[in-house]
């Protein structure tokens, strides 16, 4: 056993994003202290964080800071790296998303270490740590050996069922302070776009996930009013994306992003190979489509043969007067 370190996920609020609570929960399974590193880049970990850490069962937390840019991955990536050597632990946990991704890479360069991404699962077999993942859009499931002695595996939201520890604990925060190489600090972030907030959850880490497609004929009102009253993230295919009638980061594919909800579903959405990639891990999938024939049906587990703008509507209007 070695310990686990977890890099916090966080808004710009200093609130934990969703899928941490899974990857401490995970943590605390593989044995060994769970501890947690938290970027400072403006946000600070409140006391209503810190609680919500101990109540998880992390007992450290280590405040990042640089003299650089803490949103250039290679800079974090050298952050992390010195965090993992000045505490010994040999087993890094994240959230897969682009930005781990490549934070990820510059390690397994920097370090030589391990590098599984958007994993499902993770145990010990014989000390051995042992993830799996879906494969080939999602049609194989393997299971992947990380024989390096530094472990780095970014988890997919929605893969573990978040608990609390046994006994809540007071984590310690303490100071890590670094000076980036002038190589990582070649980069520099110039400007920050913040996207227009919308109230709906992270299309990443949503539990539940609206999606629309061709058929949609570039209206997604309808969809969108579907998603704010089961408080769903709203997704899209690449036709969608590409004819401009929806933002390029709503893309669900192997070219954009991979999602696993409890809950899919696709409006006006064919099925194509590579959309299917990105969602075919998704606990429930419902598709609505007025042609018979389209894939998305082969691996729905409900199907609604029908035009998306009259079912959609109706089952938005049902679920209101089921709420109430």
């Amino acid at each position: 056993m070695s310990d686990t370190l977890v890099l916090l996920d966080h808004t710009a609020a200093g609130a934990l994003r969703t899928p941490v609570r899974e990857l401490v929960t995970l943590a605390r399974s593989l044995g060994g202290a769970v501890t947690a590193a938290w970027a400072v880049d403006g946000a600070e970990p409140g006391a209503q964080t810190l609680a919500e850490l101990g109540a998880l069962g992390v007992t450290q937390v280590y405040r990042l800071t640089s003299d650089a840019d803490l949103h250039a991955t290679a800079v974090l990536a050298e952050g992390v790296a010195g965090l993992l050597e000045a505490t010994g632990a040999r087993t890094l946990l994240a959230t897969s998303s682009f930005e781990n991704k490549e934070v990820a890479a510059h390690l397994a360069v920097t370090t030589g270490a391990g590098v599984v991404t958007d994993a499902d699962t993770l145990e010990r077999v014989d000390g051995t740590l042992v993830a799996g993942k879906t494969v080939f859009a999602g049609t194989w499931s393997t299971r992947c050996a990380v024989r390096a002695p530094l472990a780095v595996v970014l988890v997919k939201a929605n893969s573990v069922v978040a608990t609390d520890a046994e006994a809540p604990v007071e984590p310690q925060v303490t100071e890590h302070a670094f000076t980036a190489s002038p190589s990582a600090s070649r980069v520099r972030v110039v400007e920050r776009t913040e996207r227009p907030a919308t109230g709906r959850p992270d299309l990443g880490s949503a539990t539940i996930v609206v999606t629309g497609g061709r058929g949609t004929e570039g209206d997604f009102t309808p969809l969108e009013e579907l998603a704010d009253v089961l408080g769903a993230a709203v997704g899209a295919t690449r036709v969608a994306t590409d004819e401009g009638w929806i933002g390029h980061d709503a893309q669900i594919g192997q070219t954009g992003i991979t999602v696993s909800p409890r809950l899919y579903i696709g409006a006006g959405v064919s099925g194509a190979v590579h959309h299917r990639g990105g969602m075919q891990a998704s606990g429930t999938i419902v598709a609505i489509n007025s042609d018979p024939d389209a894939p998305i049906f082969e691996i729905a587990d409900y199907g609604i043969v029908g035009d998306l703008t009259t079912v959609v509507p109706q089952l938005t209007a049902e679920l209101r007067r089921l709420k109430g």
